[in-house]
């Protein structure tokens, strides 16, 4: 049976399209997920955005026992929650960490992911489109299996 890959977004993606467009682009949460549905369209996808450092733990808890993958852009998250690093420690699945920005173009306090530690690997830098980049590599490492 086919498991979902859970698409997960952290603190403050609600408000793409209108959050700092120079840096994020223009394109909505919304936009993002439609473009994850159509990378996949074959492979059920999980698609949630919380703004909330316990929820994003309870849902990678969730993915453990109800995933085939994870994609996660832990926004904020990514440089200040061990917590949330615990949690993907314990994912025996794919992990792909996705940032819409290039973070090592910007400040030195983006420079270092937690999540990175867990990842099987990340994409920064190519806007919404590391998410389809991130779902493709997901399904690529699961068809090896």
């Amino acid at each position: 049976m086919t498991r979902p890959i859970f698409v997960l977004n952290g603190p403050n993606l609600n408000r793409l399209g209108t959050r700092e467009p120079h840096i994020y682009g223009t394109a909505t949460l919304a936009d993002v997920e439609a473009l994850c549905r159509e990378a996949l369209p074959d492979r059920p996808i999980d698609f949630r955005q919380t703004n909330h450092e316990g929820q994003l733990v309870e849902w990678v808890q969730e993915a453990i026992d109800g995933a085939d993958a994870i994609v996660i852009n832990p926004a904020a998250y990514s440089f200040t929650s061990i917590a949330l690093l615990d949690a993907l420690k314990m994912f025996p699945g794919p992990i792909i960490e996705v940032h819409i920005s290039n973070i090592h173009r910007r400040e030195a306090h983006y420079h270092r992911s937690y999540v990175s530690l867990a990842a099987t690997g990340v994409i920064a830098g190519l806007g919404p489109d590391g998410y389809v980049f991130a779902l493709k590599a997901a399904e690529k490492i699961l068809s090896r299996r």
